[in-house]
C-alpha cells in the first residue's frame, strides 16, 4: 500500500484528523484529539502505531521491518519501516489495532460511534 492509500485509510476512521504538531515532516493522526499514528514520509517511510505490549514483542521478532517505536514509549509503540517487506494488509491491521487501543482508553461516553459493536 502506498503512502497516499495509508493516509486515506487512517483518515477514513471515524472522527479522525491529520495534524502536524511536530512540523511538516511528521503527519500525526488523531481520533478525538488522541494520537494513534504518526507517519514520517521518506525513503523508506515510517509509521508509528500503538500496540499491545505482548503483541509488539511478537511482531518485532517476526518482522525485521517492525522495531520499537521511534521517539515513543517503546513498550506500547512500534515503528513500521515501510520498505515493502511487510505482508499485504499488515499495516492496515495494525492501524486498526492502534485505533482500537486508543479508543478503548477513552471514557465510555467518548467511545460512542467510534468502534463497530
Amino acid at each position: 500500500m502506498d503512502l497516499s492509500a495509508l493516509q486515506s485509510y487512517m483518515l477514513a476512521k471515524p472522527d479522525t484528523r491529520e495534524d502536524t504538531p511536530f512540523g511538516p515532516d511528521a503527519l500525526v493522526y488523531k481520533v478525538r484529539h488522541k494520537l494513534f499514528a504518526i507517519l514520517i514520509p521518506g525513503k523508506p517511510a515510517r509509521l508509528n502505531l500503538k500496540c499491545d505490549p505482548q503483541q509488539a514483542l511478537i511482531l518485532r521478532e517476526q518482522y525485521p521491518a517492525i522495531i520499537p517505536g521511534y521517539h515513543m514509549n517503546k513498550r506500547h509503540w512500534n515503528t513500521l519501516i515501510l520498505d515493502g517487506s511487510l505482508p499485504a494488509g499488515l499495516a492496515e491491521h495494525l492501524i486498526d489495532h492502534s485505533f482500537a487501543l486508543v479508543v478503548a482508553g477513552m471514557p465510555k461516553k467518548q467511545q460512542i460511534g467510534l468502534l463497530a459493536d
